[in-house]
């Protein structure tokens, strides 16, 4: 089973930056098979896609809106952390941000049900 655990969020001003963590663990987990996911839940929204990461490759893939803002990366091949880097933060962007795994073979899915793992939030505030 894989187990998540997000850190980094909090509140910032409008055009501020913000980097997200998500810490990957398991019993005899074998990172190549999973895709990691970005997703957030804005206040009185649905959960929505940001971007999403595969173990193996190092590709990444973002949602539209993300409009070059936000970058998925981890340090290096040995870790088990995956970032989300967020700059020009904008009202708009708050919300609840999780990650959450997935089989590998869901690459270029962004639909939260083929997620089957998540993390337990982390709220990020972007004040005016």
């Amino acid at each position: 089973q894989v187990r998540m655990a997000e850190s980094g969020g909090g509140l910032v001003q409008a055009g501020e930056s913000l980097r997200l963590s998500c810490a990957v663990s398991g019993r005899s987990i074998r990172y190549y098979e999973y895709i990691m996911g970005w997703f957030r839940q804005p206040p009185g929204k649905e959960r929505e896609f940001v971007g999403g990461f595969s173990w193996s490759s190092g590709s990444t893939y973002y949602a539209d809106f993300v409009k070059g803002r936000f970058t998925i990366s981890r340090d290096n091949d040995k870790s088990s952390i995956v970032y989300l880097q967020m700059n020009g933060l904008q009202p708009e962007d708050t919300a609840v941000y999780y990650c959450a795994a997935g089989d590998r073979f869901i690459w270029g899915s962004t639909e939260s049900s083929d997620f089957g793992s998540w993390g337990q939030g982390t709220q990020v505030t972007v004040s005016s």
